[in-house]
């Protein structure tokens, strides 16, 4: 940083945490049209069951960045609309395994292209090559594919 930068008068429209912000807000506006039915929370837990098959509960949570409190009350309110099964694993009875029922696979199914298109028109501003950029500087932030782990933050809602 030069010292020009030091004196740089600080722009929040400037401020890379506020323009994140800004396009999640933009995007789960789109997704809360696409999909009213689920919070993007469950959809997440729905679409790596689907993509995963049976899992931990504790493997769930680090594979959509839930902490253990938030995807266990992810699955339970999942669990009570049948779209989700849980069961003790049968090696380790402390360890809860949750896969989706029947009725929660035909639903990801149904949703399955709507959630495409919000990631569609969320990146439509952009241009194809600008898009891919975009979502491999955003893994590299988040460090999805370097091997290590997503920083646990603070306070996650569900």
């Amino acid at each position: 940083m030069s010292e020009a930068d030091n004196h740089t008068p600080y722009r929040l429209d400037d401020q890379v945490g506020f323009l994140l912000r800004r396009a999640l807000q933009r995007h789960m506006a789109l997704y809360a049209r696409a999909i009213p039915d689920l919070t993007s929370m469950q959809f997440a837990t729905l679409a790596k069951l689907a993509e995963a098959g049976a899992l931990s509960q504790n493997a769930l949570g680090r594979l959509t960045a839930m902490d253990a409190a938030t995807i266990k009350g992810v699955v339970d309110r999942l669990g009570k609309r049948g779209l989700v099964q849980t069961e003790n694993d049968k090696t380790d009875r402390r360890r809860t395994i949750v896969s989706l029922s029947d009725e929660g696979r035909a639903l990801f199914e149904t949703l399955e292209s709507k959630g495409r298109g919000v990631t569609t028109e969320t990146l439509a501003p952009l241009s194809g090559s600008e898009q891919a950029v975009f979502l491999h500087l955003l893994r590299k932030l988040t460090w999805v594919g370097a091997g290590q782990a997503v920083l646990k933050p603070r306070h996650i809602g569900a």
